[in-house]
């Protein structure tokens, strides 16, 4: 009876382990791919996109003050203004389903861009907008996946998954 439970409790662990592991695996690939499009966007655009709340927005806020930011981010690049989930522009990624906040079945307008830690992803051009800026990181932008944790602490930093 003691081995069963022994096995039982290293087969939780491991299995908690392997399910944050391919949730920070699928974070680097949407951060990538995110990230490309956004170049892509430049390429049409010859900026970036920016607005209030990307300009504003430093990465080492919690959490939960990165919607706003998040949603701009969905509606440049999936081409959606109206956040209803249905491109009006030019599109230059193609989201999941489960990528956008409410999740489905949910058909309401996007809030924002979805994590696999069922967070927004923060989305920041707060040095392009101010280069002398205490907070941000990158002069073109930054774009980053908490990776679970919900402050923007130091040590919550470290475990982000981000482009610079």
């Amino acid at each position: 009876m003691a081995v069963i439970l022994v096995l039982a409790g290293l087969i939780l662990g491991t299995s908690g382990y392997v399910q944050k592991k391919g949730a920070r695996s699928r974070a680097e690939a949407e951060v990538a791919a995110m990230s490309a499009a956004l170049e892509s966007y430049k390429v049409d655009n010859g900026v970036y996109p920016r607005n209030a709340a990307t300009d504003s927005l430093d990465p080492a806020t919690p959490v939960t003050t990165y919607a706003e930011a998040s949603r701009f981010l969905y509606g440049a690049l999936s081409g959606d203004a109206d956040f209803n989930r249905s491109a009006e522009n030019k599109s230059y990624f193609t989201f999941k389903p489960n990528m956008l906040e409410p999740v489905p079945p949910s058909l309401a307008a996007v809030t924002a861009i979805r994590d696999p830690f069922g967070n927004s992803y923060g989305y920041s051009t707060l040095k392009a907008s101010n280069p002398a800026a205490t907070g941000g990181n990158n002069p073109t932008f930054d774009l980053w996946s908490t990776g679970g944790t919900t402050s923007g602490s130091a040590a919550d930093q470290l475990q982000w998954i981000k482009n610079w």
